[in-house]
C-alpha cells in the first residue's frame, strides 16, 4: 500500500507539473497494484484529455462507472473524451 500512494502522489506531482505522460505512467503502475482504486483511473482519464488521447480516456471513466456507477469525476470526463471523440470524427470528415 505505501509503494501505491508513493506511485500516486508522483503522478499527482507529474500532473501539477504538465507532464502527463509521465503522470499516465505513473497511474499505471497504481493500476498494477490495485485495480479497484478509482480515483487513479479518473487522473489517469484527465491526463489522457490532455494528451488527446479520447478513446483511452473514455475507457478508464467506463471502468470507474463499472465500479462506482455514481462517480461525477468519471461521468464528467467521460463527456469530455466523448466530445473530443466527436470533434476528431468531424476534423475528419472534413478532410
Amino acid at each position: 500500500m505505501e509503494k501505491f500512494k508513493r506511485l500516486k502522489n508522483e503522478g499527482n506531482d507529474f500532473v501539477k507539473a504538465g507532464d502527463y505522460e509521465e503522470a499516465a505512467n505513473k497511474y499505471s503502475e497504481c493500476m498494477k497494484l490495485n485495480t479497484e482504486e478509482c480515483t487513479v483511473y479518473t487522473n489517469r482519464a484527465l491526463c489522457y484529455l490532455k494528451l488527446y488521447k479520447y478513446e483511452e480516456a473514455k475507457r478508464d471513466c467506463d471502468h470507474v462507472l463499472q465500479l462506482e456507477d455514481s462517480n461525477i469525476k468519471a461521468f464528467y470526463r467521460r463527456a469530455l473524451a466523448y466530445k473530443g471523440l466527436q470533434v476528431r470524427k468531424r476534423n475528419m470528415a472534413g478532410i
